[in-house]
């Protein structure tokens, strides 16, 4: 009949506690994390800024800039065997000039100041460069077509890598809404046990596993934490800018 009797209240215990557990448990999660998800900001707006802020896409920009300078120069270079030559001379200018009448010769110096000028165009077109021309600009547009997509890789790796790390982070945030909820369902547990230990209902072995399993749970939540902020800085270092999180319900 005790027994009986002690196996009944050892049940109601246990019921009671079980209450108790959830109860408190509610009131021990950080409401931060308990039901709510982070709204961070789009997904659009992150890989937006980050092409934006990537040091690797503006070296590629400025690649295309330069090809296609030098696509514009190769087509414009026939122009440097055209051109004009003018020559201008301006001084004293003397004349001498000679007669002769059958009996005697006459000579007569005349001096004046005179201002000389001469214009010409000249064309020298090298039959190589003749040839040649339409390889080159075929070079140059190849390597104008060539810069773009390397430019457009860079972007499409950028993007796939922010989206990997967007969803890693959406991720990290849910791992930890249920670190936290674990590890205040075994701190409450952990004081229940506590209470039933020095009451002598608990031996100690069962104290010192709750113990330990309260705190792997505690590092657990711990490291989901330093795990978020990580993930969180690292897409902030990218994008160039701190997310403002709000709470989405």
């Amino acid at each position: 009949m005790k027994n009986i009797f002690k196996i009944l209240s050892i049940l109601s215990i246990i019921v009671f506690s079980l209450n108790n557990i959830q109860a408190q448990t509610s009131k021990y999660n950080d409401a931060s994390l308990n039901g709510s998800e982070f709204n961070f900001p789009s997904l659009r707006v992150v890989i937006d800024s980050v092409l934006k802020r990537s040091a690797m896409v503006n070296f590629r920009i400025n690649n295309i800039r330069s090809k296609e300078s030098t696509l514009a120069s190769e087509r414009i270079n026939w122009s440097r065997y055209l051109g004009i030559s003018a020559n201008t001379r301006y001084g004293n200018l003397s004349n001498l000039t000679t007669s002769e009448d059958g009996l005697s010769n006459t000579a007569a110096l005349t001096t004046g100041k005179q201002f000389n000028y001469s214009v010409g165009f000249f064309l020298k077109f090298p039959l190589f460069d003749a040839i040649n021309r339409k390889n080159q600009i075929k070079k140059a547009k190849s390597e104008v077509d060539a810069t773009k997509s390397m430019a457009k890789a860079q972007k499409e790796e950028i993007r796939q890598r922010v989206i990997v790390l967007y969803q890693d982070l959406i991720l990290k945030q849910k791992i930890l809404q249920i670190r936290s909820r674990s590890f205040g369902d075994a701190r409450v547990n952990m004081q229940m046990v506590e209470k039933e230990f020095r009451n002598g209902i608990v031996p100690i072995s069962e104290y010192v596993r709750i113990s330990r399993i309260t705190t792997s749970m505690e590092v657990a939540y711990e490291t989901a934490i330093s795990d978020l902020i990580t993930a969180k800085k690292l897409l902030e270092d990218m994008a160039g800018f701190v997310f403002g999180l709000t709470l989405k319900n």
